[in-house]
């Protein structure tokens, strides 16, 4: 069975579709036995794909992971809009498509191609006097988010099946996928929300490398170990390191 590295690990995970980026963080350190482990950008429950796992003293390269492009492919859907601006919430102000054509489409994602402002969404983890928007969203609130700047390498329609629209995007860090479904819906004057998102790089990190989680159980075998019959020794509970 492996062991827990001194020097510690950087681990590429495929996140599964509902976990939360804590969640294989956590499931990461239970199965590793490492003490000190954190990812290298979170991944929303709904997306898919790689994340940066890092333990013991790799931890010191989350920073430099996360400054790193990222590539996602997805789906976009068009003629609807959410809060969210994802599937986290109810699709409303469904709009006819019908005159919409491929053509649009790729112009609208030419807006968006290199050097852009984007504003976050509210339901997301950006700090506002000190509380995380999306629980001033969860509650009903609104508020106002600054724009930031960011660079769009790579924005391409990959697929057009309205009312879907499937894409590959090559972004700096702290781009919000969803938002770029918001802005394009509203380019297009029909609305738009994300409705499947999979990372499938990090810098020179490939989703094609990752563990699965059940490869992760693989590779490091937690075993419980059996009582001999007149021993008085506890047996191993299998808690969390």
């Amino acid at each position: 069975m492996e062991q827990a590295q001194p020097e510690g690990m950087v681990l590429l995970m495929n996140k599964p579709l509902g976990w939360t980026s804590f969640n294989v963080v956590k499931k990461v350190k239970w199965t590793t036995r490492e003490k000190k482990v954190g990812h290298a950008g979170t991944l929303d429950p709904l997306a898919t794909g790689l994340l940066i796992v890092c333990t013991g003293r790799k931890t010191k390269s989350i920073s430099e992971i996360q400054a790193a492009e990222k590539e996602y492919t997805g789906t976009f859907y068009i003629g609807a809009v959410t809060p969210s601006f994802d599937l986290e919430t109810e699709r409303e102000q469904e709009t006819d498509i019908r005159h919409i054509a491929e053509e649009d489409v790729r112009a609208a994602f030419q807006k968006f191609t290199g050097e852009i402002m984007q504003v976050p969404p509210l339901h997301s983890a950006v700090k506002l006097g000190g509380q995380r928007a999306y629980k001033i969203a969860r509650r009903g609130g609104q508020a106002e988010l600054a724009a930031k700047p960011l660079f769009i390498k790579t924005f391409e329609l990959c697929g057009f099946e309205p009312p879907l629209l499937h894409f590959r995007v090559i972004c700096s860090k702290g781009t919000y996928v969803r938002a770029l479904a918001r802005d394009i819906g509203e380019v297009l004057g029909v609305g738009a929300h994300l409705t499947a998102l999979c990372r499938t790089r990090i810098g020179d990190y490939h989703l094609a490398d990752a563990l699965s989680i059940a490869d992760l159980e693989a590779r490091y075998p937690r075993k419980t170990e059996k009582l001999l019959p007149d021993s008085n020794e506890p047996a191993d509970n299998q808690q969390d390191s």
